[in-house]
């Protein structure tokens, strides 16, 4: 298309991208974002001291799932099948909060920077549920893509 959405046929309709012709590379995709919070409830967190448990481990599991259900979640996304999901959930004293960055990779013939935005989501989203009861204030944000290589498109990296 003229305008470069590869998500709309000529009448505007919503489709999904045809990727049959596309060559099979090996692709990967980084995103990042945070969640912030009160110092205390931070604190919590690192302490393991948290009424739900082990905040960050399931943030970190839910994330690697959210990565794998993308395409049940955003309804142009393909079905993939991903090679590797990692995910850091880094506390940050001076956000006060936690930093996530989820690196997503696979041999496919299309990106992963959904999967990995999804995953920062859903991980941040976790993070949230967990801690509610002590701090409904909490902040998610700045959920951006930081890297992406492979593909057509060649690689991408944020400023």
């Amino acid at each position: 298309m003229s305008n470069g959405l590869t998500h709309f046929d000529a009448g505007g309709n919503a489709v999904m991208v045809d990727v049959s012709e596309k060559d099979i590379t090996e692709r990967t995709a980084t995103a990042r974002g945070t969640i912030r919070m009160a110092p205390e409830t931070l604190a919590q967190i690192e302490e393991g001291t948290a009424k739900k448990g082990d905040v960050l481990g399931v943030a970190r599991l839910a994330g690697i799932m959210g990565a794998k259900k993308t395409p049940d979640l955003i309804p142009l996304c393909h079905p993939l099948s991903l090679s590797s999901v990692k995910l850091s959930l880094t506390p940050e004293p001076e956000l006060p909060g936690i930093a996530i960055e989820a690196t997503v990779k696979l041999k496919g013939r299309t990106g992963v920077e959904m999967e990995a935005l999804t995953a920062v989501s859903v991980a941040a989203l976790t993070v949230y549920d967990m801690v509610k009861a002590v701090d409904k204030a909490m902040e998610i944000g700045e959920i951006k893509l930081l890297h992406k290589a492979g593909g057509r498109s060649g690689e991408y990296r944020a400023s």
